[in-house]
């Protein structure tokens, strides 16, 4: 937990991530579900059917690492389970953030491999876990993307979305954000006739860690 972070300011990070989730085009409505651990070992996670740009306190279900809903909107996401799992497996994450980016889905229901291809791309999102289509809700959706954070800061979700997380509110959304970027300039590649360009594999080894 960021030291001196009370419970108001993550949970206005978290809704100010959501608005930000929308107005940049990651989203629209209800597509996805946001998190943000808080003190006590309790996680805050948006609730079912919540448009993400409309996000106020009551929005949010307050939920022990358990999953047991402890305060808040007493009913959480559907995705509840993906977030509280991620966190037994991740310590060091403070937000997870689950969105349905279009060209990320789009390009791996096409089997294409996102491509990071800047600076950028390659220092926030480092690399890109996946897994296969489980119904949104199920166990195995939660537990085959909390194994993929083992490793991996983003996770796409095939036919469905990603997950990111970081160290703060802001760091998992910048991760989305660069995640999508990374997709978009691998589409535009592909429509050049590009299938090979990407960063220096090289290169990574003098990037500061994030």
């Amino acid at each position: 937990m960021n030291a001196g972070s009370t419970v108001d300011t993550l949970l206005a990070q978290l809704i100010d991530a959501g608005r930000t989730a929308v107005r940049s085009g990651l989203v629209i409505a209800s597509g996805g579900n946001l998190s943000v651990r808080l003190p006590g070992e309790r996680i805050a996670v948006t609730a079912r059917g919540t448009w993400l740009d409309r996000l106020d306190n009551a929005s949010l279900s307050i939920l022990d690492l358990d999953g047991n809903v402890v305060g808040g909107n007493p009913d959480p996401s559907s995705e509840w389970k993906l977030h509280q799992r991620t966190y037994h497996v991740r310590p060091d994450a403070e937000s997870v953030i689950h969105l349905h980016p279009q060209t990320t889905v789009l390009l791996d229901a096409l089997g294409e491999e996102i491509r990071l291809m800047t600076l950028d791309h390659a220092h926030w999102v480092r690399s890109i876990g996946r897994v296969p289509y489980n119904p949104n809700g199920s166990d195995e959706l939660a537990d085959t993307t909390a194994e993929q954070s083992r490793i991996h800061n983003c996770v796409i979700q095939a036919h469905h979305g990603c997950s990111c997380i970081g160290g703060d509110v802001a760091m998992a959304l910048r991760r989305a954000m660069s995640l999508e970027q990374a997709a978009v300039a691998t589409y535009q590649a592909l429509l050049l006739g590009d299938r090979r360009t990407s960063f220096p594999s090289d290169a990574f080894a003098t990037l500061n860690h994030a």
